[in-house]
């Protein structure tokens, strides 16, 4: 694996499909050009988007829980495993998202890692500001540590659930918890202080995200905390005796640095870490799995990463 300190590539053959240059234009033209200058507005936006995800094949199973007093769903398919476990953190800036919303995705982890995953509707920004999301990630993952083996189990988060995930390592370890045995972030907000010079230098590359909405977020989610709180932004923490990790991101995603960033400071510590850079693949790509080879592609790598690090049978 590579990690760039700026367009890094991971180590494969850096041709692209077709397809992922149509969902690219897809993306800039149907969500990138849309003014969501409020949160209201992000919201009406993925409600509409909402309808065109589609329904996770027959033999699925969906079941409602309370994890530790947090509403969420344990999703599992024929490849899942009883001993096998993933909590999911989903994606929206903080603002927007919902275990309902990304079944499509989760049913899909549940067969890569073979597990089942639990994937949360933690509360959201503006009505829930920090530390909320932060709280209720911790109190899931108590409650399924109660239930499974913590070194059978992965914590997986795509952009702000991504940054939420490796937050919620940071608070386990400081709080002398068990950790779980592995983490996976796809295209994580490590930095809602907003640093990294790839919201600049790939704010017209990016075919899907706008920074403008970066900080509009960051702001409904901070309300006046510390942008470099590490439990806000752990790209400010300190990641000695964190788990291994798995890092995921586009070449020129606005989020790129976050990632990037990320997993050096996660090398420097001594943890174990894989960072893989997918050439122009757009933010949560691996959200089109249905019609992108690669974003099947990188949740097979994910599942290939859970058969390397959580604990055998």
């Amino acid at each position: 694996m590579t990690c760039s300190k700026r367009r890094g590539a991971y180590d494969r053959k850096a041709r692209v499909s077709l397809r992922s240059e149509l969902v690219r234009i897809g993306v800039r033209w149907f969500i990138k050009r849309r003014r969501r200058p409020t949160v209201a507005a992000a919201r009406r936006s993925i409600r509409a988007a909402a309808r065109w995800v589609p329904h996770p094949p027959t033999g699925t199973e969906v079941l409602a829980v309370g994890a530790g007093g947090v509403p969420g769903e344990f999703v599992a398919t024929a490849a899942s495993r009883l001993n096998r476990h993933v909590l999911f953190l989903h994606g929206g800036g903080y603002v927007t998202g919902s275990p309902a919303l990304y079944r499509h995705f989760t049913w899909r982890i549940a067969t890569a890692a073979r597990a089942r995953v639990l994937a949360i509707d933690y509360r959201l920004a503006p009505e829930h500001p920090f530390p909320a999301a932060l709280d209720d990630a911790t109190a899931a993952y108590r409650w399924l540590a109660g239930i499974a083996d913590p070194q059978r189990t992965a914590v997986i988060g795509d952009s702000a659930g991504g940054g939420l995930a490796l937050a919620l390592l940071l608070r386990l370890r400081d709080a002398r918890l068990e950790l779980p045995a592995a983490a996976v972030a796809l295209s994580p907000w490590t930095d809602l202080a907003l640093t990294g010079t790839s919201l600049s230098l790939n704010a017209k590359s990016d075919p899907m995200l706008n920074a403008a909405d970066a900080r509009l977020f960051a702001d409904c989610y901070l309300a006046g905390a510390d942008p470099r709180n590490p439990y806000a932004s752990p790209l400010y923490g300190k990641p000695a005796g964190l788990p291994p990790a798995l890092i995921q991101v586009g070449s020129d995603e606005i989020l790129h640095d976050d990632a990037v960033r990320m997993a050096e400071n996660l090398r420097a510590a001594g943890c174990q870490v894989q960072i893989e850079v997918w050439p122009r693949m757009p933010h949560g790509w691996h959200l089109f799995a249905p019609v992108l080879p690669e974003a099947r592609s990188a949740i097979a790598r994910i599942g290939a990463f859970a058969d390397q690090v959580l604990a055998p049978d």
